[in-house]
């Protein structure tokens, strides 16, 4: 097969299905492989984004934009992102082949490691993602990292997967605890909006990194948004598959960092170990990780 020909296009892979069969998780990002179509699938979006950016994202995330010196043009390697953001943070982007288990992603956070999709979704169907990519992570998430704060509530949450299998062995319990951390990122880091100087703007990368969803999550009708509140969070199943009706404002990054202090003495003092249940779908492997605390 032309490893060439498909590029690092997402589902169309080579290097990526060849890495998966191995068994490897954590990769080297082999950037000769990108096509023009990938190339010309993160020109389209950055242009696509940017304007939406301006208009309903995060401030920190537009520092963090101008931080990490993203070009428009073509997709960074991951070297060139770093150079710019370990030294404000301590982050690092590390590239992965794809799904990561959720113990293994939160204590990457815990070492400030961005666990980091290579490939990018096919340049005539920008609006279909049908799992992360390149730019979902890169200009999704990453500019966020540049922010010492919310970095310091990555490595904070990234710890709780940690505590998580010390706390006992009952599979209902350890797969409850799953679903509300996974819960709690969902609706935090992946579809967060906060008020900011009396608006309403967007910091998680799920919506950072969409552009129909960005301006629906701040201005459509469809939309219920909620102070954040921990319990109805954890609480609440979501579809990754459609538009988001209901997301929840937080109020700064400080705001967020005590919620997920919150969120850790909940843990430690079993109330999460009976969420109620619906999606996400906790996969074998994830269960099984927290069970043998980390070993696989």
């Amino acid at each position: 097969m032309n490893e060439r020909l498909f590029g690092l296009t997402t589902t169309k892979a080579p290097f990526i299905e060849n890495a998966q069969k191995d068994g490897q998780i954590f990769i080297h990002q082999p950037y000769e492989l990108y096509s023009r179509d990938n190339q010309e699938a993160w020109r389209k979006l950055y242009a696509l984004l940017l304007p939406k950016w301006k208009k309903f994202a995060n401030s920190k995330f537009l520092q963090g934009i101008a931080s990490l010196c993203l070009k428009p043009e073509r997709i960074p390697t991951l070297d060139e992102v770093n150079q710019f953001l370990e030294p404000l943070t301590g982050f690092q982007a590390k590239a992965v082949s794809g799904y990561v288990p959720t113990y293994l992603f939160f204590d990457s956070l815990k070492r400030r490691e961005f666990p980091t999709t290579i490939t990018i979704r096919d340049s005539q169907t920008l609006h279909y993602l049908p799992e992360p990519d390149i730019f979902h992570d890169i200009a999704g998430h990453v500019p966020m990292h540049t922010d010492q704060t919310f970095a310091d509530i990555l490595v904070k949450f990234g710890a709780l997967a940690e505590m998580a299998t010390k706390r006992h062995s009952s599979v209902a319990k350890t797969r409850s605890n799953i679903q509300a951390l996974a819960r709690f990122f969902w609706f935090t880091i992946e579809f967060g909006l906060m008020r900011e100087n009396g608006a309403i703007t967007v910091y998680g990368s799920g919506l950072l990194s969409s552009a129909n969803e960005i301006e629906h999550a701040v201005l459509s009708e469809e939309v219920q948004r909620f102070p954040f509140q921990l319990e109805w969070a954890i609480n609440q199943s979501f579809e990754i598959d459609r538009m988001q009706p209901l997301l929840f404002v937080v109020d700064s990054f400080s705001h967020l960092y005590e919620e997920v202090e919150r969120l850790e003495e909940w843990l430690l003092t079993g109330k999460l170990d009976h969420v109620s249940e619906g999606s996400p779908t906790i996969q074998d492997v994830d269960l099984q990780l927290f069970l043998n605390r980390g070993k696989i």
